[in-house]
């Protein structure tokens, strides 16, 4: 699968995609990641690639040309174009599911107060958002989705299985997780783990799922609910 950046910080990347995970997927050439500098697109020496808004206001914004002739020159029929922009949908873990059954996506990492939205209507498929808070730019979220998106792809993880039973996996948060040794500083791990009865610990493992996601999630507990409800009715 194939990720491209369009940003004006090229040199940011692959940076923490480099290491780890998602360092070694690179290295057996499973994902590849390009970033182009918007600069390259621009129609003056300077490379002037932002203005002031119309109607005033603080900051500048991307000018509309310059973004939709840098997409359309990169873009192909594989490609989803996505915006990171904090006005956008929520990015979830069905978001990066979605993704990871594409070859191409070309993410435009926003910056300085925004975009043009006319590149927005003529351009970008989509808008996405981490969550209800604004960045210095979109190079970070972008790079905390393609890794999203690529510990999912064949291969990366090395264990297809681990991407299957982890929170948000089932639109529960993840059971807790224990080790050796059975105990420490005068906490057990549960007898139930140590029981070697695998029904059990399924059980035990889906109740610690819902009691988390209940207790710190109730968003995402009353959509579980939602599902399970309408599952059972089907």
């Amino acid at each position: 699968m194939r990720f491209d950046v369009l940003t004006l910080f090229p040199e940011m990347f692959p940076g923490p995609l480099g290491e780890s995970i998602v360092g070694r997927a690179l290295a057996q050439r499973l994902i590849e990641i390009n970033a182009i500098d918007l600069r390259r697109y621009a129609h003056d020496a300077r490379g002037t690639v932002d203005e002031r808004p119309y109607g005033g206001g603080p900051g500048m914004l991307m000018k509309p040309e310059i973004l939709v002739e840098a997409i359309e020159d990169l873009r192909d029929s594989d490609t989803v174009v996505a915006l990171t922009s904090p006005r956008g949908e929520l990015f979830t873990q069905r978001t990066a599911r979605e993704l990871a059954g594409r070859k191409r996506v070309l993410f435009v990492a926003g910056h300085y107060e925004g975009v043009d939205q006319r590149a927005i209507e003529l351009a970008v498929d989509r808008e996405f958002s981490l969550g209800d808070f604004v960045l210095t730019s979109g190079n970070l979220a972008a790079m905390v989705m393609i890794d999203a998106v690529a510990r999912l792809l064949p291969g990366v993880l090395g264990d297809d299985e681990s991407s299957e039973d982890e929170s948000h996996s089932a639109g529960l948060l993840e059971y807790p997780q224990y080790t050796r040794p059975p105990e420490y500083r005068g906490l057990s791990v549960p007898e139930v783990l140590l029981s070697g009865d695998h029904a059990r610990v399924r059980e035990w493992r889906k109740r610690e799922s819902e009691r988390l996601t209940r207790e710190r999630r109730p968003d995402l507990w009353e959509k579980y609910l939602m599902q399970t409800n309408g599952d059972s009715l089907k």
